[in-house]
């Protein structure tokens, strides 16, 4: 008899080792033009903490936005020797859902192409659907192997454990404007397919005010180790958050890890009102963090509720440095930390 050799898969946590992060950098043809001279100051700070720890893959429109970019880079005291860059043109700038999901096979990594139609076809996306693989294809990510998926799916709507179990929300992964043709046990099927995970974890209730992502799990709720979850909470009565807040975190009282004991749950606390000049309200969010090599990015919002953030997240990571990045602008374009970059596993950058 033939022993067939079993090929072992794993959505990597996000705390797992990296080799970089990847930005999409914003430009004046995008929806970001009235706010550039905000917006790119947090580009350079997010790059300069990033290289800081890891390698930076810098996504531009062209090569005339490389030269600006890279000018900018230097500028603001970023190691340049960690930082590569390349040409994909973009309608946005987030990376978090347009970039790649990288799966380690047999340990070595293998990019997931997921289909990004802008969040439901809320927006224009045709561009930011191709970029993953223009990059691909201009060599961006050495010889690591690219998989085209068959599925929309963004990667601020999944969360990894790392051991198996993937945490999501239904108003998301279930919105008819993604895969109407599947069924809530089809979508699952293909997803614990796709990642090799045994269990999902799904919570109904979860939203936030001026989010055009239909509840991605990365504002709301983070895996910070596999029996920890920190996550938003809303106290606030008179908020309209509060009811709905209120449900998840019952939800996620509910909830087992894999080795059935209750998770230890690290409430986030809930900033003042930010709005836009219209009025609207923004989606500010401590959950939005990003984990790199040796650090947590924290976005903050200039709020008297950023230095209990920062206390509660460095409970969570004790041995990784905390740093603190001013993401107000962000979140004029309902977005934050976490859903512009996008973390690249050991193995995915090939040397500079």
């Amino acid at each position: 008899m033939i022993n067939t050799p079993v090929i072992q898969r794993l959505l990597p946590a996000e705390w797992a080792p990296q080799s970089g992060v990847m930005l999409t950098w914003p430009h004046d043809q995008s929806d970001w033009q009235p706010y550039l001279a905000e917006i790119e100051p947090v580009y350079v700070n997010i790059a300069r903490a990033v290289c800081a720890h890891e390698r930076l893959l810098v996504c531009c429109r062209d090569e005339r936005h490389i030269d600006h970019v890279m000018l900018l880079l230097k500028s603001g005291g970023v190691d340049l020797q960690r930082v590569g860059s390349h040409i994909a043109a973009s309608n946005d700038s987030w990376a978090r859902d347009h970039g790649p999901i990288t799966l380690l096979q047999d340990g070595a990594p293998v990019l997931l192409d997921f289909v990004f139609n802008g969040w439901g076809g809320k927006y224009a996306a045709e561009l930011d659907n191709r970029i993953t693989r223009r990059l691909h294809a201009r060599g961006a990510f050495g010889a690591t192997p690219i998989v085209t998926m068959d599925l929309v799916l963004e990667g601020g709507s999944i969360e990894s454990d790392g051991k198996g179990t993937l945490l999501t929300t239904t108003q998301c992964l279930l919105s008819p404007k993604r895969n109407p043709h599947l069924t809530r046990a089809q979508i699952e099927q293909r997803v614990m397919q796709f990642f090799n995970v045994q269990r999902i974890l799904w919570l109904e209730h979860g939203h936030l005010e001026g989010d055009d992502t239909d509840s991605h799990i990365d504002t709301l709720a983070r895996f910070c180790d596999a029996h920890t979850i920190a996550y938003v909470q809303c106290n606030d009565r008179t908020d309209a958050h509060y009811l709905d807040l209120q449900l998840m975190e019952q939800e996620l009282h509910a909830l087992r890890d894999a080795h059935g004991q209750p998770y230890r749950l690290v409430p986030l606390p809930w900033p003042q009102v930010k709005t836009n000049a219209d009025g609207k309200r923004l989606p500010a969010t401590y959950a939005n963090f990003l984990i790199i090599n040796g650090a947590v990015l924290v976005p903050t919002y200039r709020d008297a509720a950023d230095a209990l953030a920062l206390t509660r997240l460095h409970e969570c990571f004790p041995e990784r440095q905390i740093v603190p990045i001013d993401c107000l602008p962000l979140i004029y374009q309902f977005g934050s930390l976490h859903c512009i970059s996008m973390q690249l596993p050991s193995g995915v950058l090939p040397a500079l």
